[in-house]
């Protein structure tokens, strides 16, 4: 069952199982407000479960980096807006992966790596990246990285 994420109201639906709900929940909230404010779309995320190619996709590029989450897939959804395809998964332990892929650009293909407020730093990604701080109304303090995409996915 799909479900529109409220930037407004912040709920853990969906979320529940994780550690750290509520930060998730404000985590997936702020992308939310990020796609309606910059491109007037509403998010809309559905359970893992159902995300199947979404969750498959974000898996094998995240591979390119010998990458494998460890924390079960909550929610997925795949957002095109524009030549942009974004894949968003959010993870049990409160990481949220997001993969930007311009259609026309190669060098405009991006994962986005953000931890959610009061999580610990998965040992998958513990060695490999540094977190960078950002302050959010909507999730606290988000600490966030990336790596480019080489592959065609």
């Amino acid at each position: 069952m799909s479900y529109e994420v409220d930037f407004r109201d912040v709920s853990t639906v969906g979320l529940e199982s994780s550690p750290v709900a509520e930060a998730l929940a404000g985590l997936r909230a702020n992308e939310a407000r990020y796609f309606k404010n910059k491109y007037d779309h509403t998010f809309v995320v559905e359970p893992a479960s159902e995300a199947t190619e979404t969750v498959d996709r974000v898996q094998r590029v995240l591979l390119e980096r010998d990458i494998v989450i460890s924390s079960p897939p909550l929610e997925a959804t795949t957002i095109r807006v524009e030549d942009i395809r974004w894949d968003h998964v959010f993870y049990e332990s409160g990481l949220a992966v997001n993969l930007k892929y311009d259609l026309q650009d190669p060098k405009q293909r991006a994962v986005g790596l953000k931890l959610s407020d009061g999580m610990e730093i998965p040992d998958e990604l513990a060695d490999k990246f540094k977190f960078a701080r950002q302050r959010s109304k909507l999730a606290g303090t988000i600490r966030g990285s990336y790596f480019i995409v080489k592959g065609e996915y």
